[in-house]
């Protein structure tokens, strides 16, 4: 099952599971401000994955990270659900990075 590491404060991550959600699309969410286990999972991957270089070089946390089965770490979930042939749902405004541009 694909997972997604977030934070229930992250408003990029609940649109991704709004959408996930609207398209009945399987997910376990791993909330990285649950416990300290979940973020060290996180900072771990976060830590050896080149997929967060650039995120790492524009300050921004990088969530939601979603892994797949196979173990493959994705940022772009929107493009994910567009290659499933689903149109991307948008409702949040706000942002939690300092520029204002994302996660």
């Amino acid at each position: 099952m694909l997972k997604i590491y977030g934070s229930e404060m992250c408003p990029d991550c609940r649109e991704c599971r709004k959408n996930f959600d609207t398209y009945g699309i399987a997910y376990e969410f791993i909330d990285i401000n649950e416990n300290l286990r979940n973020l060290k999972d996180f900072l771990k991957m976060r830590d050896s994955d080149p997929i967060f270089d650039r995120c790492k070089e524009e300050n921004d946390i990088g969530l939601p990270a979603l892994v797949k089965e196979d173990e493959t770490v994705f940022l772009d979930w929107e493009n994910y659900l567009s290659a499933l042939g689903y149109e991307v749902l948008y409702e949040e405004k706000e942002s939690c990075s300092l520029d204002g541009k994302g996660c």
